[in-house]
């Protein structure tokens, strides 16, 4: 068969199969346009689903007859005045969208631009241009979505999915551009000139307010910056529903920075669990190609690994924070103060015998009460003289309390649980999970033990598996293995962690296929944290046992000071705050 040219509206129809997969998709293309317009008033309005139609308003700039006309044609576009694709700073830039959801539907476009006498409205199915009455921005009509390509049709979900699809992308789009005001369907409402936290509060939900950690940080000489906010890990959703990731303003889905908030979490959260989040990377819009996809969701960063390191750097630092060092930065939002992540400086203080987590003797440190409280709580020079029986406290006692954030140990309940009290809240604390943190702390500070191979393993492996494991060899490193490549298909490990008894030709071939698929891995870093967390939860205070009240405030003060103290490694939560005000209201004096 000879080679031939595709008539116009089959290539367009095979445009709008990459650009309109759906009602949502389209509502995207139209908002995008919209802002890029300089729009800061933006409504959308569907009708089943957006089936029979979805409605799109802006008060932004316009066009003028001339434009409007064009507008429709493949490829012609407002934005790139330079021509330089690898200086984006717009939303839209391919000039794909208008033409490819003509082609699959019914367009008109009502615009109205300052230096015109009048409107102008266009038919994008016949191309008829004639005068109108419109006098402010642009509304785009899109109706009957797929009649012109049923087998489209189809593919389409129920009503109430395809609309929730669409608020996804209103709220993503409500997310990068605050400064914008956002309605859909005259129900979900997103005032424009909100601060960060409100907005995230309208679109994530109320349960964010107090919970929510400030990123603000930058990479001084290389131009790449992050802000926005993350959730505590005792606050985490079943999917990733919540999590709003923005490059140089634009909503994306990449999975180099979901790795890395993976990554940053590790320790903190379970692996089937999602923490919330808010973040704005920026960086030299010559570093990040955002001309990867149709859609432009997907970007390509010119060094993914060093973005990757600056993400988990920045927001494993900002996990860290002890309570002590953490002032929350919603606390205008909440009645009452509640404690977020604390950060370890020097763990277990007087545990300095642990050096190797391995060891037998270690082993036995916590295993019994009065082995603990040697140990642990020999604590005196980091803790006030407390009261340990029920003799009246001089008023002068009270206030060596007035700073800890834990406030003062009031007993145990059921031996599992402590009671503390701080000005008008009383806090619980879960003994085990406390202990496990700072055990796990105190742990993880020391330097892996390496055990060098006398006859290094060999995995033989692909060229390509080879190839990738190569491009990870200095985090493998840092987890404790040390290997090189062994000709062009096999591996040849030198070092490993000792005492590890690991399948390591299936390991290597996870880690191959991991890489491959995103550019990273965090398979040996995993099993590292399992190790030590399930170590750390043997041997550590364990539920049932009783403590007096010295014991108590020292477990406080100790998980005052612990990196990411606010939950046990396994991401349950260590403490939590009870207004006095909320127990008011269950015994009904408010």
């Amino acid at each position: 068969m000879s080679v031939r040219i595709l008539p116009d509206f089959l290539v367009n129809q095979i445009a709008a199969g990459e650009v309109v997969e759906n009602p949502a998709s389209v509502v995207k293309e139209l908002m995008e346009n919209a802002l890029d317009a300089g729009a800061d008033q933006i409504v959308v309005d569907v009708v089943d689903g957006g089936r029979t139609s979805i409605t799109v308003v802006d008060n932004g700039r316009g066009m003028n007859r001339a434009d409007l006309e064009k507008s429709i044609m493949r490829h012609a576009t407002s934005k790139l005045p330079d021509d330089d694709l690898t200086n984006i700073t717009y939303m839209g830039f391919r000039g794909e969208a208008l033409p490819s959801i003509a082609s699959v539907s019914d367009v008109t476009i009502d615009t109205y631009h300052a230096g015109e006498p009048n409107g102008w409205q266009l038919n994008a199915t016949t191309g008829e241009i004639k005068p109108s009455n419109w006098d402010s921005g642009t509304r785009i009509r899109v109706q009957n979505l797929f009649a012109k390509v049923p087998a489209r049709l189809k593919f389409l979900r129920g009503d109430r999915a395809e609309v929730m699809s669409v608020l996804e992308i209103v709220k993503r789009l409500a997310m990068a551009r605050r400064d914008v005001g956002f309605v859909l369907n005259n129900k979900w409402f997103f005032p424009k000139n909100q601060d960060l936290l409100e907005r995230m509060a309208a679109v994530m939900g109320d349960d964010i307010l107090g919970r929510m950690l400030e990123i603000n940080a930058d990479s001084g000489s290389t131009e790449l910056s992050i802000h926005g906010f993350i959730s505590e890990p005792t606050l985490r959703r079943a999917s990733s529903v919540d999590q709003f990731l923005f490059v140089n303003g634009r909503p994306v889905k990449d999975k180099v920075i979901v790795g890395a908030l993976r990554a940053a979490y590790m320790d903190v959260m379970h692996a089937r669990e999602f923490p919330l989040c808010a973040l704005f990377l920026g960086l030299n819009p010559h570093n990040v190609d955002v001309n990867v996809s149709p859609a432009k969701t997907e970007v390509h960063f010119l060094e993914p690994a060093h973005v990757r390191a600056f993400i988990i750097k920045t927001l494993r630092a900002r996990l860290a924070e002890t309570m002590n060092e953490h002032v929350s930065v919603s606390q205008n939002m909440v009645d009452a103060p509640v404690p977020h992540q604390m950060n370890l400086s020097a763990g277990i203080r007087n545990c300095d015998d642990i050096k190797n987590f391995n060891n037998s003797s270690v082993m036995r440190v916590c295993d019994s009460g009065g082995d603990y409280n040697k140990k642990v709580f020999d604590n005196r020079a980091s803790c006030p003289d407390f009261v340990i029986n029920n003799q009246e406290e001089p008023a002068t006692r009270v206030d060596v309390f007035d700073d800890m954030p834990l406030g003062r140990a009031i007993g145990q309940i059921g031996d599992k649980y402590i009671l503390a009290e701080k000005e008008n809240n009383l806090i619980i604390v879960d003994q085990h999970a406390a202990h496990e943190r700072i055990t796990y702390e105190r742990v993880r500070t020391h330097a892996i033990k390496v055990q060098p191979l006398l006859t290094p393993i060999v995995v033989n492996m692909r060229i390509e598996d080879v190839n990738a494991i190569m491009t990870v060899v200095d985090e493998l490193k840092l987890s404790g293995v040390v290997l090189d490549a062994f000709g062009d298909t096999a591996i040849a490990i030198f070092e490993k962690p000792a005492d590890w008894d690991l399948d390591w030709a299936h390991l290597l071939h996870e880690i191959a296929d991991e890489v491959r698929a995103n550019g990273h891995s965090v398979q040996l870093n995993e099993k590292l944290h399992l190790k030590l967390a399930n170590w750390a939860c043997h041997h550590s205070l364990r539920a049932g046992q009783k403590l007096d009240l010295n014991q108590m405030n020292a477990l406080l003060r100790d998980i005052e000071n612990t990196t990411r103290g606010g939950q046990c490694n396994h991401g349950r939560p260590v403490y939590k705050v009870i207004p006095i005000a909320d127990l008011d209201v269950i015994f009904e004096r408010s």
